[in-house]
């Protein structure tokens, strides 16, 4: 894989996990964490959220290929009305989709209601000066935590996570 892109599997081996953590993947696409999620928590759950329902079809497929029986697809809009378990995640992924987002306070108090009180916050997305992809509503690192520590988050840790995106982890202040 191309070091300048994102490596999902690198970025979460970092991550203090326990095999039988409970994730959610907020905007997860085609499952490019929540697979390798999955085969780390094999005794928790991995929740694969999405409003696309090709995405989460092509996501089942993966699955199924790959015989992975931890991960449960909801089909749902992040900025609306996402009816899913209030503090009952260990982790919760907010990767390349803060930038996507018209309200970005609003994912980040979404993903603080869903995490319990030892539960931590991945959030991974572009550099605002990337030369690639979408420029419109990118953010810098310190927006980010502004905005977190505005809700009540702690910065728990931050790092590049690639060439072209940076990452932070937030817990519960």
């Amino acid at each position: 894989m191309n070091e300048g892109f994102l490596n999902p599997e690198k970025i979460i081996r970092n991550i203090p996990l326990r095999s039988n953590m409970n994730a959610c993947d907020l905007g997860c696409g085609s499952g490019g964490w929540v697979i390798p999620l999955a085969k780390i928590l094999n005794e928790g759950t991995v929740y694969a959220v999405d409003i696309l329902e090709e995405v989460l079809s092509a996501l089942e497929s993966k699955i199924l290929s790959e015989g992975i029986s931890n991960i449960k697809t909801i089909r749902g809009d992040v900025e609306g009305d996402l009816r899913i378990r209030e503090e009952y995640f260990d982790l919760v992924l907010i990767t390349n989709l803060l930038f996507q987002i018209d309200n970005k306070i609003k994912i980040l108090e979404l993903a603080k209601k869903l995490i319990n009180t030892n539960g931590m916050i991945l959030i991974v997305d572009w550099k605002k000066d990337a030369p690639m992809g979408s420029k419109e509503g990118r953010l810098n690192l310190s927006e980010v935590k502004e905005m977190g520590e505005k809700i009540g988050l702690k910065v728990e840790s931050e790092f590049i996570a690639g060439s072209f995106h940076w990452g932070i982890i937030f817990k519960k202040a």
